[in-house]
């Protein structure tokens, strides 16, 4: 991962903006993007390009049957969905499938080990939203297949989203200008993103391997002993920090989608805002991974009818929604849980308290953390027992300590972090920045302070990140196996 990462960094990312730059006009520039967007993917399994170059071509084709023919139109969407589910299915869900089908039936006797083509469950929403759209009459099909492979395969965003609509960049992939201020911006984005990612993010993520049990080890049978012997303190602790890391990890993998196409001329929309400070897991799930819920709620829920046809099929709805989030997340039992954990309370929200909640500031917002925060233990360990073992821990149910020294001395040296990394998933630094008033004089010297620490902020930044990754063996990507 870290070969990887500063491979990115150092040679295929500046080699990319180099050629890009150099290219004449869109056509060019637009095939310096596809060619280093399949070089990418064939970074990790060459192979699987020629399943990305194929889902795409269907699609592709699929779309322009449908603007032909729209007599037809509703059979050619279902054999869309039917091949793109179907592939998915096939390399994210075949191996769980043939798993549990073996633990009930006792056949196969062997099960292969299927490699999950990197990105695959963003290209797949992005392509068969593309069909979607086309069908309903949103988008005009694309006749040059090179633009939706392109479109289907840009590295900035493919690989940990956001979800991109093909409608709302249509026509920056066809013609698209770049200027000083909104390159300025996107290295700024990108930098802050990096940041984010490589020293804060995967530092939250040490703090839990210190508190609670290795990530090399969190779904074997050991774990369950070695978290069994955790204290309380030290397993709430633990929560707390991957409760950030997911946060600052995968909100950072936005950031740098959304400042590396800024650089190029690319506007992708905004993936996160701030959802902890939500006050219901409702507004919470509008704040976090927007791409994501809006598709669910575009494509499955108002097609399903979303609240229009009264309570009960409201809440069947909400519950295939939320079953589908679940396991679009993973191939494991854990992730269907949290998703229907999550759907319990949002369809309590909607029946019974959901306007009150409004009402009651405070209340809310530790209400929601309160939810959010035990959602993660159930989306953080795919072992059931060890699962189980946390939460029991966590209450002192394994005849655990409540404290020890050896929490209270991590937390010591730890505090002034985790400080800061709660105030990183806050706006606060913003707020106050804004707040602050200036008189003329003042202004005049904060807006030189500001120009100098806006050039030196960047390469400030990818120092500190270089550094964290060249020392560090642990740069996890969280949701790069989403």
């Amino acid at each position: 991962m870290v070969f990887a990462s500063l491979n990115f960094l150092c040679v295929f990312f500046p080699l990319c903006m180099l050629a890009y730059f150099f290219a004449k006009d869109i056509k060019q520039k637009n095939t310096v993007l596809l060619v280093f967007s399949l070089v990418f993917y064939a970074w990790g399994e060459p192979v699987y390009i020629l399943l990305l170059l194929f889902m795409s071509f269907c699609d592709w084709f699929f779309a322009l049957l449908i603007e032909q023919n729209r007599d037809k139109k509703r059979l050619i969407l279902v054999l869309t969905c039917i091949v793109n589910l179907g592939i998915i299915g096939i390399f994210k869900y075949g191996r769980f499938t043939l798993l549990n089908f073996q633990g009930i039936f006792g056949v196969p006797e062997k099960i292969p080990n299927i490699i999950l083509p990197i990105g695959i469950s963003f290209y797949t929403f992005q392509l068969l939203s593309y069909v979607i759209d086309v069908y309903r009459g949103d988008v005009k099909a694309q006749k040059k297949y090179g633009i939706v492979l392109l479109y289907a395969s840009l590295f900035h965003q493919c690989i940990a989203g956001p979800i991109v609509r093909y409608k709302d960049v249509e026509l920056q992939l066809l013609s698209r200008r770049t200027n000083v201020n909104s390159i300025h911006e996107g290295i700024n984005r990108f930098c802050v993103g990096l940041a984010k990612k490589a020293v804060v993010a995967n530092m939250c993520g040490k703090l839990f391997e210190l508190f609670v049990v290795s990530d090399s080890l969190i779904n074997s049978a050991e774990a369950v002993s070695i978290v069994s012997k955790k204290s309380a303190a030290s397993l709430w602790l633990g929560m707390l920090m991957f409760s950030m890391q997911i946060y600052l990890d995968f909100s950072a993998y936005s950031d740098m989608a959304i400042g590396m196409g800024k650089m190029i001329g690319l506007e992708y929309k905004e993936n996160f805002d701030y959802p902890y400070l939500s006050r219901s897991v409702s507004e919470f799930w509008r704040r976090w991974h927007v791409s994501l819920g809006t598709f669910f709620r575009d494509y499955v829920y108002f097609p399903l009818g979303g609240s229009r046809r009264g309570n009960g099929r409201t809440i069947f709805n909400l519950f295939v929604v939320w079953a589908l989030t679940g396991l679009w997340h993973g191939a494991s039992w854990n992730y269907v849980l949290w998703g229907l954990y999550f759907f319990v309370f949002i369809a309590l929200e909607k029946l019974f308290f959901g306007k009150a909640l409004q009402k009651l500031p405070v209340i809310s917002n530790l209400y929601l953390l309160f939810i959010v925060y035990f959602g993660w233990v159930l989306f953080k360990f795919e072992n059931m027992s060890v699962m189980a073992s946390v939460l029991k821990g966590m209450f002192c149910l394994n005849k655990n300590a409540a404290n020890d020294f050896e929490t209270v001395t991590l937390l010591k040296g730890n505090l002034i972090f985790i400080l800061a990394a709660i105030i990183a998933c806050t706006p606060l630094v913003s707020f106050i920045a804004k707040k602050i008033k200036f008189n003329d004089t003042e202004k005049r010297n904060f807006s030189l302070l500001y120009g100098a620490l806006s050039v030196a902020l960047p390469p400030v930044l990818i120092i500190l990140s270089l550094i964290n990754i060249v020392g560090s063996s642990y740069n996890p990507f969280l949701y790069f196996q989403f």
